[in-house]
Order: C-alpha cells, then structure tokens, then sequence
C-alpha cells in the first residue's frame, strides 16, 4: 500500500512537473529608455521586437522618459527593472551594466582654417549644437570638458540648430565650432560633418584631444578612443589622419538586486541577437559585451553578466526548462525504481505464499500414512500455517488470488488429516471436519462399506 501510495504520489508530481513547463507564466521586464523619438529608443524596441521571436515567454516592455536622466532615476526608485543610460550623466546608484549598446564620440568640429588647437580656446566663442533629444545632454557634456580647461562655462555661447543649419551658422561666423556626439558611421556626427562641408565647400577637420587620457582620469564615465582617418568621410578623409578623443557609452544597466541568472540571460538575449537586429537597423552594430577585465569601472559589471561572459552560462530560461527536464527525469526514475521495487515485493509475496501451498500439499501427502502422533504434529502444521496466512491477509500482504488458492490446499489438507484419523479410529461412519470457508467437509472411513 505504501509503494502505491509513492507510485501515485510520483505520478501526480511528474504531471504537476509537465503542467508547469507547458504554462510557465511569461515574465515581463520593463525598460526605461529616454528621450522619446531618440536612436536610443529605436534600437531597444528592435531589441524588443527581436525578443519576442526567440523567447516569446519573456516580454521586454519599453517605458518611454522624457530624458536619460529620467530614465536612471526609473531604474535607481525601482519602477523599471532595466534602463538605457548615457556614462557621462550621473548613474543610478543601484545600476550594473548588463551591455554596450553603443560607442558616441565626443566631436569637435572646425573649418578647415580655423585656429583652434584644443578645447580651452573656445573661449569667448560660440559653439552650435545640433537639435534634437540629446541636445541638453550635449551642452551639459560641454560645460564638462570646458571646467576641465578651467573655461567658465558662461564665456561660450551656444546655439542649437537643425542638423541642416549648424554648417551655414560656422560659414556665416556666428559660431566658432560644433560639437556633436555620435557613433562611428552614420549618426549625428556624419550629418555635421556634412553639413560643415557643405556650408564651407572644403573638408571640416575634427579637433583632437591630446589631454584625452587626463580628461578620462578626472571625469568618470568618458572613455579614451583612437578615431581611425575616415570615420566620418571617405573623401576627402575626415579625420585625415588618426587622431585621439574621447568617447561616451550607452548602456544596458540592470538594478543590483536582479537575480544573476536573470542578468544573465538579458545580456545572453542581447548579445546573441546581434545578427538579427543588423537586419533590422544599423543602429546594432556597435553592441558589445562589456569589458570583464577592466579595473575601476565606471559602472560594475552585474556579476551574473560576469558570470556568463566567463563561463557561457546558459540564459534563465533555458537553465528553467533544463531544471523541468531533469525533474521530470528524477520523477521517471523513481516511478521505475519504484514499480521494480514493487514488483519485486510482489514475487517475494508470491514466492512466500507458494511455499506455503507447497507446505500444505506436502501437509496433506504425508497425512495419508501417518500414525496418530504424526497426525497431531501435521494438525498443528496446518493450524500455524493457516494463523500466519491469515495474518498476512488481514495486513494487506497477500492477494485476493493467493488466498483463494491456500484456502483450497488448506481444505485440501484437512480433508486427508480428517480422513486419516477417521480411519486410525476406526470408525465406519463419515466424519466431518471444518473447512477453511466455514463449511463441513464429510469423509467416509476407507474400511467400511456401504450395506449391500
């Protein structure tokens, strides 16, 4: 009764087990990406969508912010469990990096002529900035670089323009340079460029920053990058030649309290999808693991990110149904285990109550040429063997079938004692003697006979 018990147990397990994986509750994770209509936001909806292919129990869910600063505090109050942010703005305090989604460059731009030679000479002049979502975020960056300089940031102007207007503002001499942020390739950098050389009809120069690597040290979140001759024209080459600045980072950032598998499988989701989004949009070229050697991280690898880069840990959700598959094969083998054990349990059962039939025909055998003290002896025999099948019958531990088939030996045997002893008494009349089921079984004494 008990291994049946554990059998069905087993069962309803393994059913539970398989119910489980067919209706895991999708998982939604919300996402923070700001300003609305920006690169940024493009790019994580492509993600989004791309997610959705491959893992369609796990819902990235973009909330909108107006800026990337409001989008950090998002993820810093808990509102969001993932947030795009840009390195040089103030970080959230609880926030790892999950990716790289994207490399800007910090670009100067100047006419061909001009004779600025670095950033702190920019004094006293205007600086055009493109319009768009990250403008105020640009001019924030600028007051920056400039505090580097020690040049207040109130003794250079600024103007922010349409993209097509910042070349014909430099032309016209209203401002001195621009300053755009952008990738390598397309982007807000290679618009302003141009732009420039259309407005100057000549080949803009990029200013370089030669104080790049002290600028990093001092200001968190910057990044020192080598931006190789042609990166944003082809011909004439702007830069002509290789020239060093600095760089800002958008990253993927998850809450320090986000379990280590999940982490994980965002970075396994976003990484791996690569190939795909560049279908979709170029905006996914420049994805990339985060860097697990570097020291002094601006912003700390998740450790479950860590963890996966290290070894190729296998995503949340793969690892969740592997945990069901090995379950389910745990439950397998201990159904089997069980029904061995069983049927183990039952031919030891049967192999008893066969001893004891034998035991019985054996009882029954010897009855038939047994004196009297013999005939006592195999009269307890078979009281003893009937006690202990008894027994075994009222605890569950003998079938239905067996038992049917002792109390015919039983029967069987009794009939010959009595007989036996009937005709050692020598009587001539028929004897009874109970029988297992209660009823009376009649013999006759072999040596008599029936009146003619």
């Amino acid at each position: 009764m008990i291994v049946r018990a554990l059998a069905a147990s087993l069962a309803l397990v393994g059913c539970a087990v398989a119910i489980l994986y067919v209706a895991q509750p999708h998982a939604d994770l919300r996402i923070a990406v700001g300003p609305a209509g920006g690169t940024m936001q493009r790019l994580v909806a492509a993600v989004a969508a791309a997610n959705a292919k491959l893992h369609p129990r796990v819902r990235l869910v973009l909330v909108e912010a107006d800026t990337l600063e409001a989008a950090a505090r998002d993820l810093e109050e808990g509102r969001v469990d993932l947030a795009v942010i840009r390195s040089d703005l103030r970080p959230p305090s609880n926030a790892q990096t999950v990716a790289i989604l994207r490399r800007d460059v910090v670009a100067v731009l100047l006419p061909r002529h001009s004779g600025i030679e670095h950033l702190g000479q920019l004094a006293g002049h205007s600086v055009v900035l493109p319009a768009g979502p990250a403008a105020v975020d640009n001019a924030g960056l600028l007051d920056k670089l400039l505090g580097y300089f020690d040049v207040p940031p109130g003794s250079v102007s600024r103007m922010v323009l349409p993209a097509d207007e910042v070349g014909r503002a430099v032309q016209a001499r209203k401002a001195a340079a621009i300053l755009a942020v952008g990738p390598i390739g397309p982007g807000a950098v290679v618009d302003a460029v141009s732009a420039l050389a259309r407005a100057e009809k000549s080949a803009p120069k990029l200013l370089a920053i030669g104080e790049a690597e002290a600028i990093v040290k001092r200001l968190p979140g910057y990044e020192q990058i080598d931006i190789p001759a042609g990166a944003f024209r082809g011909r004439p080459e702007v830069p002509d030649d290789t020239v060093t600045g600095i760089a800002v980072t958008y990253r993927l950032a998850a809450s320090r309290a986000m379990l280590d598998i999940l982490a994980a499988a965002v970075a396994r989701t976003v990484l791996t999808m690569k190939p795909m989004l560049l279908e979709a949009t170029p905006l996914a070229s420049q994805i990339e693991a985060p860097d697990t050697d570097e020291k002094d991280p601006f912003l700390p690898i998740h450790p479950g990110v860590a963890a996966y880069l290290s070894s190729g840990d296998q995503s949340f959700f793969d690892t969740s149904q592997n945990y069901l598959y090995v379950a389910g094969i745990l439950v397998s083998v201990a159904g089997s285990t069980l029904a061995i054990l069983a049927d183990r349990r039952r031919r030891r059962q049967s192999d008893r109550d066969r001893k004891v039939l034998l035991h019985l025909v054996g009882i029954a055998e010897r009855a038939r040429d047994a004196d009297a003290a013999s005939l006592a002896r195999l009269d307890g025999e078979l009281h003893g063997l009937l006690a202990a099948a008894l027994t075994r019958q009222a605890e569950g531990r003998s079938g239905p079938d067996q038992w049917g088939v002792v109390a015919a030996a039983a029967a069987h045997a009794r009939h010959v004692i009595a007989g036996r002893q009937a005709c050692l008494s020598g009587s001539a009349g028929a004897l009874s003697g109970p029988s297992l089921d209660g009823s009376e079984t009649w013999v006759r004494n072999p040596t008599s006979h029936s009146p003619s």
